[in-house]
């Protein structure tokens, strides 16, 4: 992996855009954050466009469909696989129309998928249980999505001649090691995964998306107790939290973090609300968490400009478009601050 591609000061989203529009959302995702736009998402179109249906797209050899529980393997490519296919090739269009209208080349692009253990959590085998809890299906499914992200990256990277970076989502994972999955039939829980299966599943994808795109890897997970250290054994090179849920976090928590820090990790931390609020933070009120972090953990604030990038707390899908935009360009705004802070902080 080279070193980092973004400079200090860097700002970047989680991956959601409000709307339907493809082109509407590269267009401000590229004109506010033109340092490390990222790959739109718009689950606003429905199905095939939310996280796990937009990341089966992206799958190799594991064709999906829509069944009245949710998404299933499909012995056969189907229409619904074919449209969240076309929809993802949509995105990479707009975003590449975007780039070219913006008339500046950006150092480095970002795109998002669900990690292994999101994905296996929201898709069924044919006979009804959740992919996960068939360990040769979970191993197949993993496989196929590093493969498939390898391949995506490449794509976006060759279209918009310059360098990607892939983000895992992994919502639901902190449930799946809770053993708090419910079944697919609704009636009990599955078991929970044990952090040192649940890493080395999550390590393959990283490291097979790593070594394809020669890049660091981002783990994201916006719950309250991120499950940091076992992210890091996996070897993600950057996780991204929402910081604003870290006030009163354990101790161990506040280890990993501090370890992550100190050992040259770059932390995406969520600042500015994800959904349009009764009333738009300051600069200042932005990024007190992250200036909280860093003076608790004892660092010195000059970190945040080295291994802080700012984002919205996590995806916009639930904001209307005018917040979006000016959410991203907070995030830009905080990002450029902690390089040069005001005399106030």
């Amino acid at each position: 992996m080279t070193n980092t591609p973004w400079s200090p000061g860097t700002a970047t989203g989680v991956g959601s855009m409000p709307g339907t529009d493809p082109l509407e959302a590269a267009n401000v995702v590229a004109g506010e954050l033109p340092d490390l736009p990222f790959l739109s998402e718009l689950p606003g179109r429905g199905l095939g466009a939310d996280i796990i249906g937009r990341t089966a797209a992206l799958l190799v050899d594991l064709p999906i469909e829509v069944v009245p529980s949710g998404y299933r393997t499909a012995a056969r490519p189907g229409h619904e696989h074919r449209h969240a296919v076309d929809l993802l090739r949509r995105d990479i269009d707009a975003l590449e129309e975007a780039v070219e209208r913006a008339g500046v080349r950006p150092p480095v692009i970002k795109v998002q998928a669900a990690g292994p253990w999101t994905l296996t959590a929201g898709i069924e085998l044919a006979r009804g249980h959740r992919v996960l809890t068939d360990h040769g299906a979970l191993r197949e499914f993993a496989d196929s999505l590093g493969e498939g992200l390898a391949l995506h990256a490449a794509e976006v990277s060759r279209r918009l001649e310059t360098p990607v970076v892939v983000q895992l989502d992994e919502p639901s994972l902190p449930t799946v090691l809770a053993g708090a999955l419910p079944t697919a039939s609704g009636y009990g829980t599955v078991p929970a995964v044990a952090e040192p299966d649940a890493r080395d599943v999550l390590a393959g994808v990283v490291k097979a998306v790593g070594e394809a795109t020669n890049q660091p890897v981002i783990v994201h997970c916006c719950a309250p107790r991120p499950p940091v250290g076992l992210f890091r054994a996996a070897g993600a090179d950057a996780l991204a939290i929402d910081a604003t849920l870290l006030e009163g976090i354990p101790a161990s928590l506040s280890d990993q973090l501090g370890e992550a820090w100190d050992a040259g990790v770059t932390l995406l931390l969520g600042l500015v609300p994800g959904t349009t609020p009764s009333r738009p933070p300051t600069l200042a009120q932005a990024a007190k968490p992250a200036l909280e972090l860093v003076d608790r953990l004892g660092f010195p604030r000059s970190l945040l400009a080295e291994r802080a990038i700012p984002t919205p707390t996590c995806g916009l899908a639930g904001a209307d478009v005018t917040w979006a935009r000016r959410a991203l360009g907070l995030v830009r705004d905080v990002g450029r601050a902690f390089v040069e802070p005001p005399e106030s902080w």
